[in-house]
């Protein structure tokens, strides 16, 4: 039988799983010194979710989501994006009525779309993703943005670009959307069959179209930045004078077309430029999403939010040769030679490694030799020798395996002794 991973999904094997570890612990550390905390939602929730916070014309809800019956009939679907469903909860446990709004909340977890895997998108793929919820404050859109590239900059990604566009309120996008449907009705024949149908239902995505990007009708389409009321226009006014005075560069692209149909107001995506990373530039996206939490139920409680995709972080990384400083090596490896050193050297282990102290042993009874080379492919700091002579004698060699230095130990003092030792080196 020839059983295989599905396509579009990938194994996260050691030596590449601790550069996700410190990944993550660079997210939990940002987000506590932003004052966000974790949520933790479901990995498949009612379908009608996404198809309400989505949107019916999206992609994503049309032709990318893996929605199954479950035993009862209920339609579920493997959560697409994560900011429908931290809404979902928002709503559900009343998190509105908290003392202390906005509601700041992050998450990392896996989301699921049926696309053609290629570099950067998978099937399965993991997300990293901010939403503040409560407040309609310029303040808190110039916070999230700023709390997205420093991120990027702690982990050392260089030539970032962010880009900024307003998608207006919800009078502007009326007024913007009859110009659209103008501009384009007249040759919407030129253009893909999903342009067509969405020149009535959703004109905004024309924008956003792949296939036709290069069409003369998209460079001189009508720009939303002409249809702000004043009100938009203020809004967007104030969160590029925050960013300015938080120095934080930005582009204004009027074409800025965020892909799910909840985004209004501020819209945002962070770039990278430079040469080795193809032709994935966008390294993650965000907006605000006034009207969301009452789509699903809530009451009127707006929100802004970004997320971004960990394997393009890690593309983007690499592309750099951004050596990530994830913790290598043993602390400890004990040699044993014999019966009695063995089973003396396991409870040895037990000590260490209550103390704190990474440390292992041999289990496929080798020869010193071979133990040796184990702890060295383990990259040990230390490598401590336990035979009959020693056991008996109450002592342990202890070997830096970095300066080659040797020393012997009581055995009752060993597990301080390499405490010591590996504190003194951190």
């Amino acid at each position: 039988m020839d059983i295989r991973i599905p396509r579009g999904t990938q194994d996260i094997l050691p030596g590449t799983s601790e550069k996700w570890q410190f990944i993550e612990a660079k997210i939990h550390d940002i987000c506590r010194r932003f004052n966000y905390a974790e949520i933790r939602t479901p990995i498949f929730e009612q379908t009608e979710l996404f198809q309400r916070g989505v949107g019916d014309t999206t992609d994503i809800v049309q032709k990318e989501m893996y929605t199954f019956a479950d035993r009862g009939g209920r339609s579920l679907t493997l959560r697409p994006e994560g900011t429908a469903s931290v809404v979902r909860s928002y709503v559900e446990n009343k998190l509105y009525g908290s003392a202390v709004q906005p509601e700041k909340l992050y998450y990392i977890g896996p989301m699921f779309r049926y696309e053609r895997p290629q570099s950067g998108r998978m099937r399965q793929f993991f997300q990293f993703g901010v939403e503040a919820i409560g407040s309609d404050d310029p303040a808190i859109d110039a916070e999230v943005i700023a709390m997205a590239m420093e991120f990027y900059k702690e982990l050392g990604l260089r030539g970032l670009k962010l880009v900024l566009n307003s998608l207006g309120d919800i009078d502007s996008r009326k007024a913007h959307r009859e110009a659209l449907i103008a501009h384009f009705k007249p040759h919407i024949n030129e253009f893909c069959s999903d342009c067509q149908s969405r020149l009535e239902t959703n004109p905004l995505r024309i924008l956003d179209c792949k296939k036709d990007r290069n069409h003369p009708l998209m460079e001189s389409a009508p720009s939303i930045l002409d249809y702000l009321n004043e009100e938009s226009r203020q809004y967007f006014n104030s969160v590029k004078s925050l960013l300015d005075k938080m120095d934080i560069p930005y582009e204004v692209d009027s074409g800025l077309v965020r892909g799910l149909d909840y985004y209004n107001n501020t819209a945002f995506e962070i770039m990278i430029e430079g040469e080795g990373f193809g032709a994935i530039t966008t390294l993650m996206g965000g907006g605000r999403y006034n009207g969301l939490v009452e789509d699903i139920g809530g009451p009127e409680s707006p929100g802004i939010g970004f997320a971004l995709s960990i394997e393009r972080l890690l593309m983007a990384l690499e592309s750099q040769n951004v050596e990530l400083p994830v913790t290598k090596g043993l602390d400890c490896y004990l040699v044993a030679l014999g019966e009695e050193p063995a089973q003396k050297a396991a409870v040895l282990l037990t000590e260490l490694r209550r103390a704190g102290v990474s440390a292992d042993k041999d289990y496929l009874n080798k020869k010193i030799k071979g133990q040796f080379k184990a702890a060295d492919r383990l990259q040990a700091s230390y490598t401590a020798v336990l035979g009959e002579d020693e056991l008996q004698k109450g002592i342990i060699n202890v070997k830096s395996m970095e300066r080659g230095e040797q020393k012997e130990i009581p055995l009752t003092e060993f597990t301080n002794y390499i405490r010591e030792k590996m504190e003194e080196e951190k």
